[in-house]
């Protein structure tokens, strides 16, 4: 995983004191180093791969089954019904843990993970965090959320509802661009701060300063 240095957080802190001076907004950023463990799909994939057992069983061939419980029992080898289905039980109980074993492993776990369930955690994640630490904690309603997850390389932008009514989400394609551009490059601190100078030219277009203008949440970049 890349990592933040020092001058990466004193870059993104100078970046967000700059663009919250020329704006009334509240620019908050966060960088996770994932949004999700993704257990529950490892456990999708090792009970898909159980159910596969029996349907394989049904379809094979007759000639192939014999040649199994040949291999398995020896010739001539008569098999009870109970026996046959302890038989099949054995099998799925030894290829879900085959499965779910083998998806213990982070790596392989999140490259079968659906791109569109990745997407979709990690939205959950920065709402999540935008709940918690940014909506309704401004008199005007003005913060908003720049989360960036790096096992997914995805980012999400979060912004309450004196922004969100007046920016459509289209706008911040720019920002999400450079960032994730960054990111690919290894240069996640760069590209934390070249969002951070894109979310705020937007901010002060929408939301220009007040003579009232409290810095009213953090500046500085938040690593969970």
């Amino acid at each position: 995983m890349p990592v933040l240095s020092e001058a990466d957080h004193v870059r993104v802190t100078e970046e967000v004191a700059r663009a919250e001076r020329a704006s009334d907004g509240e620019i908050v950023t966060v960088v996770a180093p994932r949004s999700d463990a993704y257990h529950d799909v490892a456990l999708h994939y090792a009970l898909l791969a159980m159910l596969l057992v029996p349907t394989v069983a049904a379809l094979a061939p007759q000639s192939w089954i014999d040649w199994g419980l040949t291999l398995a029992f020896g010739w001539n080898a008569t098999l009870s019904y109970r026996m046959l289905m302890l038989v099949l039980v054995a099998k799925m109980a030894v290829v879900f843990l085959i499965v779910r074993f083998a998806l213990a492993w982070p790596p392989l776990r999140i490259a079968l993970t659906p791109a569109s369930t990745r997407t979709r955690r990690v939205r959950r994640r920065a709402v999540e965090l935008f709940r918690a630490g940014t909506e309704k904690r401004t008199q005007g309603r003005t913060g908003i959320l720049l989360y960036l997850s790096l096992l997914e390389r995805r980012a999400e932008i979060v912004a309450d509802e004196a922004i969100h009514s007046q920016v459509e989400p289209d706008v911040w394609g720019e920002a999400m661009a450079v960032l994730v551009e960054q990111v690919k490059a290894g240069r996640t601190g760069e590209g934390m701060a070249l969002a951070v100078e894109k979310i705020g030219e937007v901010l002060a277009r929408c939301l220009p300063p007040t003579l009232d203008n409290p810095n009213e949440l953090p500046d500085r970049l938040i690593e969970l």
